[in-house]
């Protein structure tokens, strides 16, 4: 089984975590966004990452692979199967894709991907307004939906931990700043999550990937 993309993604990443989580043995196939690798662009069409090969099957999109994944090996649950703690699941699985990376992954984006990895021009003046500007609400969102939970969903680790959490690791490669103060649960929170082995060590070598380009 192969996943195409690079976890420096925060989709590839939620991808790789949740597989290693379940036991799932992957071959992770680095490829950016919009390669033209012919065994890529088989599984995904539209050049975006993450993919997947599982043989002759193919399947593109990050929360479709993890239902795939997920079907395919039941245990341990990382999507619940109670209806409603299902349907809170996939909210925050889909809360984690479209507002928390569509509001802070523009920052990585200026600060971390333009620069580094695409030597493009960059505006660090938009990454720094979205910062102050708006990633703050979405922030104080989380720490009033986390209280004093250890984790979002049935009081167990499931795929809404690993989906919030992946993009606080893109966050930290560009240096968001921690309002401790304000977001105190939030970021006690995060750091419990991405301490487990199936985000550490992913972040390690991101973060020296990023410093060799640097």
């Amino acid at each position: 089984m192969i996943v195409y993309g690079a976890s420096i993604s925060p989709f590839v990443r939620k991808v790789l975590v949740f597989a290693a989580e379940k036991g799932i043995a992957v071959e992770s196939k680095m490829v950016g966004l919009q390669s033209h690798d012919p065994e890529f662009r088989a599984a995904s069409p539209f050049g975006k990452i993450p993919a997947l090969r599982d043989g002759d099957y193919t399947l593109a999109d990050s929360s479709a692979i993890v239902q795939y994944l997920e079907a395919l090996h039941p245990e341990p649950a990382l999507i619940p199967t109670d209806p409603r703690a299902r349907g809170e699941a996939i909210w925050w699985d889909e809360f984690a894709d479209t507002i928390l990376v569509g509001t802070g992954g523009p920052i990585f984006a200026e600060r971390v991907v333009k620069p580094l990895f695409l030597r493009q021009p960059n505006d660090p003046a938009r990454a720094d307004a979205l910062e102050r500007d708006e990633l703050p609400a979405v922030l104080d969102h989380l720490e009033r939906e986390i209280g004093d939970r250890a984790f979002l969903v049935e009081n167990r680790f499931t795929l809404a931990d690993i989906a919030v959490a992946s993009p606080f690791a893109n966050f930290a490669h560009a240096k968001v700043r921690r309002e401790l103060d304000r977001h105190p649960r939030l970021h006690a929170y995060v750091d419990r999550i991405l301490a487990r082995p199936s985000f550490a060590g992913l972040i390690e070598r991101e973060a020296k990937m990023i410093s060799r380009v640097a």
